[in-house]
């Protein structure tokens, strides 16, 4: 559905007092907590393979790396977007708690990833004295494509927090909070409330509310065909492309792959992995 917003326009539209622009949804669903742990428990890796059998665009968020070893995050995206900073921008912001950003943290808890887009890498989305308010939400992941202040302190808060880096420089001389649970571009991403956000160590991937159920097949799938041949050649070492590719899909019955899956039970029957079974 459309959503309808009307709008009064200035003198300069020729007396025009009112237009009725039109959006697209900002969201696209949202996954369930039987989904989020499903997808939480495969690595990103595992997720950016399966989103790129499906032909999905790019999903993983350029820049964002785990603020501290060890951190893993999987929730619903809340979005917040920044834009850069502007004196009648700043006047017209909705003022105090009823600020965008304090309205994003407010719709965060141990099942959601708050999801903020800054308008440049250095500059920084937050710190300690606001960040305490996830930490007292039991935030499941902070997501930027922007940097965090006060480091130490945000570490110390325990909930994993992914930024393009760190920084002492203040955010709101050059940037505001804008906007809520919009579609937003995190780290070159198209970001809508309610899709599913995990983030390790090697980065932050975005899957698609309404695509969750099949990346979540095709990546599981591929994590075990994975398993499978580093199994077969750590006990038989030896060239590793006598089993590619196995992209999903493609795998031929009669190619070593093939062969090898069988031995585990795997066959064309029981699994969408072979060369024209594929469901998508």
């Amino acid at each position: 559905m459309l959503r309808l917003a009307s709008t009064r326009l200035p003198a300069a539209f020729g007396g025009l007092t009112r237009r009725t622009l039109a959006t697209g949804p900002a969201s696209g669903g949202s996954v369930s907590d039987e989904m989020i742990e499903k997808l939480g428990s495969l690595s990103t890796q595992a997720l950016i393979d399966g989103l790129w059998v499906m032909g999905w665009p790019g999903a993983h968020i350029e820049g964002a790396r785990s603020l501290a070893p060890g951190q893993k995050c999987a929730g619903r995206a809340v979005t917040l977007n920044f834009v850069p900073q502007r004196p009648d921008i700043q006047a017209d912001k909705p003022p105090g708690g009823e600020s965008p950003e304090y309205e994003a943290f407010e719709l965060c808890g141990p099942k959601e990833v708050l999801v903020m887009s800054s308008v440049g890498p250095w500059e920084s989305v937050g710190g300690d004295i606001k960040f305490l308010r996830l930490k007292q939400l039991g935030l499941g992941g902070l997501v930027t494509d922007g940097s965090v202040r006060d480091t130490d302190e945000i570490i110390s808060y325990g909930f994993p927090c992914f930024s393009y880096s760190t920084t002492p420089r203040q955010g709101p001389a050059v940037m505001q909070p804008w906007e809520c649970n919009g579609v937003i571009n995190c780290g070159g991403v198209a970001v809508r409330p309610g899709d599913c956000i995990v983030g390790d160590q090697d980065g932050v991937v975005v899957v698609p509310a309404a695509k969750a159920e099949m990346v979540y097949s095709i990546a599981h799938g591929r994590e075990v065909i994975e398993e499978i041949v580093k199994e077969e050649l750590t006990k038989n070492p030896g060239p590793p492309g006598r089993f590619y590719p196995f992209m999903s899909g493609k795998i031929k019955v009669d190619s070593p792959l093939g062969k090898l899956l069988a031995t585990k039970g795997i066959t064309p029957e029981n699994s969408n992995q072979f060369e024209g079974t594929a469901n998508w």
